[in-house]
């Protein structure tokens, strides 16, 4: 089971961007669609929730509405092995969408591209060989600029099975703040990031359309990563906080799946109900319901 998992909020166009996105990697799929009716909300049998993976590693994503939109901030970092690979997800990315950055040779890369697509999730587009193919990718901007590092250990000192990587920092008249983060890949629970500093004047920050939603399998579980990632930061409803960097996070029992888009409509409505009662998810009293 994949620990960490992102989460991308679509403004009601997540079931055109999960078949396009599924379309264009090699070893994707569409894993579950939940759709609402009885028990979940929205216009009965539109697309509510889907889970999806690409090359193997999973994702979910949410027909979240207008609330809230994806900024450049949080990306997916995408390693590329052939020029072809590189060329045919530009092509197919980049239609409707907004160029960050041109697909291009830079100093750091022979091939490299960030592309906003129709949807407004970032894609960065890197032509190399590595065994994790597609790498959420994190940007401190504004405030937060200056505190990638801090991040990482933060992050590091709360999931096991985690590792700092390795850090390149900027040096004199780099574009960045001298000694801060130009590029980071570290661990967490096993699973790859990436992260960086940029000190340029961003219209944006981080935003909650992309989340990370972490699977528990104990209560014991969700009340430590409940504490832990919102110390500094924010909780809300249903599962969601927000740490001290603004990154946000979705604390999440894993039997919450079982009970909540189980075969008996009364029951999962039940459960429906009683989640949106609640801040931190409680197990025992989901299961009650």
């Amino acid at each position: 089971m994949q620990k960490i998992i992102p989460f991308l909020w679509f403004n009601n166009n997540a079931e055109d961007a999960v078949n396009l996105y599924t379309s264009i990697f090699k070893d994707a799929r569409i894993t579950g669609m939940n759709r609402s009716g009885d028990v979940l909300p929205g216009e009965k049998g539109k697309l509510f929730t889907a889970t999806f993976q690409l090359a193997g590693q999973e994702f979910y994503a949410l027909n979240g509405g207008p609330m809230f939109s994806f900024t450049p901030a949080n990306s997916l970092f995408v390693n590329c092995e052939t020029e072809q690979e590189i060329d045919a997800l530009w092509q197919h990315l980049s239609q409707e969408g907004k160029v960050l950055m041109a697909l291009s040779k830079y100093p750091f890369s022979d091939k490299y591209g960030w592309i906003q697509d129709k949807y407004g999730l970032s894609w960065q587009l890197h032509l190399t060989h590595t065994a994790q193919k597609v790498t959420p990718f994190l940007m401190f901007v504004k405030e937060q600029n200056g505190k990638a590092e801090e991040a990482i250990h933060f992050y590091n000192s709360v999931f096991q099975h985690s590792d700092t990587g390795s850090i390149s920092r900027y040096g004199p008249g780099q574009g960045g703040d001298e000694g801060t983060i130009v590029h980071a890949e570290f661990t967490l629970a096993t699973q790859g990031f990436m992260a960086m500093d940029s000190s340029g004047a961003h219209a944006f920050s981080f935003t909650p359309a992309f989340s990370f939603f972490v699977n528990c399998t104990t209560q014991e579980e969700v009340d430590y990563f409940w504490e832990k990632l919102s110390e500094g930061g924010g909780k809300d409803r249903c599962g969601w906080l927000w740490d001290k960097y603004g990154v946000s996070w979705q604390i999440v029992p894993t039997i919450l799946g079982e009970l909540l888009y189980h075969s008996d409509p009364p029951r999962a409505k039940r459960v429906m109900q009683a989640m949106l009662k609640m801040a931190k998810l409680n197990i025992k009293e989901l299961q009650e319901a």
